[in-house]
């Protein structure tokens, strides 16, 4: 009687936390005020400037932009634009090359119409790099130039760097349960989403009464505190999803092959109401929406991202050190290398499993984060599931390292495509590394091989 009553508080509390998060969802509908006024004078801005050969900042006056059906705007003596738009949407801004000054010219002469998408609640700033006559010839190098090669492996670690966050908790997931989860992208999806709506709203978009309170109540809160809340509800959902979902499968004995058409079943089921509550318009966060690039050894980075690659390799190395030293890790392991060794240890399996739900949901939730810096959209984890699903089965499902290991090699290798094939097709890519893997080494790079039957 005292368990079944447990059983129920448990249930009671995860449904209201799992709740709150919907909340937050849905809190675009009870802030609409907080929004109205924004949405009521939305626009692009953009800054022109270019570097001369000192090294200074010359920002560059009287250039024209415009936008179809629209209007247009003229830089101002500091170099800003704003043209103002009606609603959110998207936009094609041109900026006319003939009004730019002598000797400054794009750095990308192919590139001056840009497509940008303007979100609900705030200006989209755009870029359009400028240099001087004495670096145009820059624009023309090889695709197969030493900078082009180390900014695309750059940009290759950045990516697998964010993966790798995504894909050990799916590969800890598969080696502790033996199931291969779908809805896995769809926990990717919601640390995007509650890190938007943290960093714009805050607890007002599911309270209303707290309007007028301090941050994270009444207002939003800065992106990287909405970062860590995302990573904390990232756990939450992890662990209902287990709890509520698969735990129950598991102790009926429900087959592998039906807890995986479960966890399609439940990704489609929790990408829907993502996008019931959320909408599929386009938005962006409030914070480090659009930054410059910054230049270093040839190569160039924003902030945001070489902020993001810090926090990134920190937390894996942190993953590394406790997969290895801490109990917990030791136990994760364990169950992942003989699941029925580890019981008879005297290891809580079941508890480890949970543990691994937790841990999985808020690096995947925190990878999220990393990824909806240019685009906030409900289904950007099924975008990537695929990339997910091909660096731990080329790293070796089931194993920490094996993800990190294939995340990277992923990262790396999609970038180098760009090479030789068009960027829309990168993607074909991984999926090339998915077959071949699976064709000469199904048990991945770091996997071992194992008897059936």
């Amino acid at each position: 009687m005292t368990m079944s009553n447990s059983r129920r508080t448990a249930r009671l509390v995860l449904g209201l936390a799992l709740g709150a998060g919907f909340g937050l969802l849905g809190g675009a509908g009870q802030s609409a005020a907080l929004v109205a006024a924004v949405q009521e004078d939305l626009g692009v801005i953009g800054t022109l400037q270019y570097t001369d050969a000192t090294g200074a900042k010359v920002f560059v006056e009287g250039v024209e932009l415009s936008i179809d059906d629209v209007g247009g705007a003229t830089t101002d003596k500091d170099g800003n634009f704003r043209i103002p738009v009606s609603s959110p949407g998207e936009y094609s801004i041109t900026l006319n090359t003939s009004t730019l000054p002598e000797g400054v010219a794009l750095k990308d002469p192919t590139r001056a119409n840009l497509v940008v998408k303007v979100s609900e609640n705030a200006d989209q700033r755009i870029i359009f790099p400028l240099i001087t006559a004495d670096t145009v010839i820059e624009v023309s190098e090889s695709n197969f130039s030493l900078r082009r090669l180390s900014q695309l492996t750059l940009e290759g670690l950045k990516l697998g760097l964010y993966l790798a966050m995504a894909s050990i908790g799916l590969s800890l997931i598969f080696g502790t349960t033996g199931l291969v989860n779908f809805a896995h992208a769809e926990l990717i999806t919601w640390g995007t989403l509650m890190a938007y709506f943290f960093n714009i709203y805050g607890l007002v978009g599911t309270f209303g009464f707290l309007a007028g309170w301090p941050a994270p109540f009444g207002t939003g809160v800065n992106f990287i505190v909405a970062t860590g809340l995302a990573a904390v509800m990232g756990g939450v959902l992890g662990y209902v999803l287990n709890r509520v979902v698969f735990r129950p499968a598991r102790n009926s004995g429900v087959s592998l092959l039906a807890q995986m058409v479960m966890s399609i079943g439940m990704a489609i089921l929790l990408r829907y109401v993502f996008v019931y509550f959320f909408g599929s318009r386009y938005r962006v966060y409030k914070d480090y929406a659009s930054q410059r690039a910054n230049s270093f050894l040839g190569m160039e980075l924003t902030s945001r991202d070489a902020a993001a690659m810090v926090v990134s390799i920190i937390i894996l190395i942190a993953i590394g050190i406790g997969l290895n030293r801490t109990r917990t890790g030791r136990a994760m392991r364990a169950v992942s290398d003989n699941r029925d060794l580890a019981e008879s240890s005297g290891i809580n399996v079941e508890r480890v499993i949970a543990q691994v739900w937790i841990f999985g949901g808020a690096l995947a939730a925190l990878s999220g984060t990393f990824f909806g810096f240019d685009t906030v959209k409900w289904d950007i984890g099924a975008r990537i599931l695929l990339l997910v699903f091909a660096a731990v089965t080329l790293g070796g499902l089931g194993t920490a390292y094996g993800a990190l290991v294939g995340a990277l090699m992923v990262g790396i290798a999609i970038n180098w495509s760009t090479l030789v094939i068009d960027t829309e097709l990168k993607n074909m890519t991984a999926l090339v590394m998915l077959i071949l893997a699976l064709l000469l080494r199904p048990q991945g790079i770091l996997g071992q091989k194992q008897r059936i039957g």
